[in-house]
């Protein structure tokens, strides 16, 4: 197992971005920039042992800094929207960034996704992969509180891609981040993925508003478009006319997991073989199924966009919880440790 690197450009600011390549043994491949800790690539053979990628991208530095709609990114220090863009812990009042309309969306303006992160390799016997850290200092797109993150990428010899997040502040907080890759198991974007077929295991759904800001009501899903539970087509139903799909121009809700099953999520592609399996120890993955991406993008250099190019799997913790009187809220006090766990598994049929 091996893992290279090379410079991925400079931005705006004349500073330097190094692209990462993490190879196993089986010289399954992950690429990742110290911008953003994105996913640029990943590359895992088809039934048939062909090497492709299957996440969304781009070839240069610039259009992540300039076009990107988080692609592969590492989202927070809260991801997903903040209501009104403030929140309140016990008497104080917190005013964010307001990024999206009135609200706030994946850290701001100049979130977790836009700076640059201080990378360590890691070689150890059975796994490598990269310890990312970075100092979101107090203030910082109007959080309290100067929090110490890191993030671990490791990539063993099974195709398992493990993201570890762990973050601790010197202020009562909040914090829950995810990762932001736009997977498409076709290879190389050969399609969209609406003949892709998912399994959530999660019995609850939260409704949202047409802001996509949740209104603190989980629906059960059985007998609903939202319901995964066996697998299905994510184009199946994603035309439906269901009120919750036409706010959001397809899926973007979070689902509530159930933690007794396997595994979190499966998602596959027949044409390919390829399979994945998402592990998490999170309560909540966002189903979001690039209904905004557009046709303005050149993907991964050569690939005219289009909407539900890639489907997101964001391993959270409930969106908007410190609005939401409904949802289980976290605090984290001054020396208290955030962790976050989440594990893709690759393979074929």
């Amino acid at each position: 197992m091996r893992i290279l690197k090379k410079s991925f450009g400079r931005l705006k600011s004349g500073e330097e971005v190094i692209k990462y390549s993490l190879i196993n043994r089986n010289n399954f491949t992950v690429n990742i920039l110290n911008y953003g800790g994105i996913i640029t690539e990943i590359f895992t053979p088809d039934e048939e042992g062909n090497f492709e990628n299957i996440v969304l991208g781009f070839d240069n530095l610039r259009d992540y800094e300039e076009k990107s709609p988080y692609f592969g990114s590492i989202v927070g220090r809260v991801a997903g929207r903040i209501s009104n863009a403030k929140f309140r812990i016990a008497e104080n009042e917190y005013n964010l960034t307001k990024n999206n309309g009135k609200h706030h969306l994946h850290g701001g303006n100049i979130g977790l996704d836009k700076v640059i992160w201080q990378v360590e390799e890691i070689f150890e016997e059975e796994c490598i992969g990269l310890s990312m850290s970075y100092l979101s200092r107090d203030g910082e797109e109007g959080y309290p509180g100067n929090l110490n993150i890191e993030i671990s990428y490791l990539l063993n010899s099974n195709n398992e891609l493990e993201i570890q997040q762990r973050a601790i502040s010197d202020k009562k907080t909040i914090v829950n981040m995810t990762n932001h890759t736009y997977f498409n198991l076709c290879g190389n974007l050969k399609e969209d993925i609406l003949n892709h077929t998912l399994t959530i295991n999660g019995d609850q759904v939260a409704f949202v508003d047409r802001e996509i800001i949740p209104t603190g009501e989980l629906r059960n899903i059985e007998n609903s478009v939202f319901d995964f539970r066996k697998g299905k087509k994510i184009g199946k139903d994603l035309y439906r006319k269901d009120d919750q799909l036409i706010k959001c121009k397809g899926f973007d809700h979070p689902f509530v997991l159930n933690h007794a099953r396997k595994f979190a999520v499966k998602l596959e592609d027949e044409k390919s073989g390829r399979v994945m399996e998402v592990r998490t120890d999170q309560p909540v993955v966002v189903l979001y199924t690039g209904n905004y991406i557009g046709q303005e993008l050149m993907l991964n250099g050569k690939i005219k966009s289009k909407d539900y190019m890639g489907v997101c799997l964001e391993t959270q913790d409930y969106p908007d919880a410190i609005n939401q009187h409904n949802f289980p809220t976290r605090i984290y006090d001054a020396g208290e440790i955030y962790k976050a766990y989440t594990q893709f598994k690759f393979y074929t049929k």
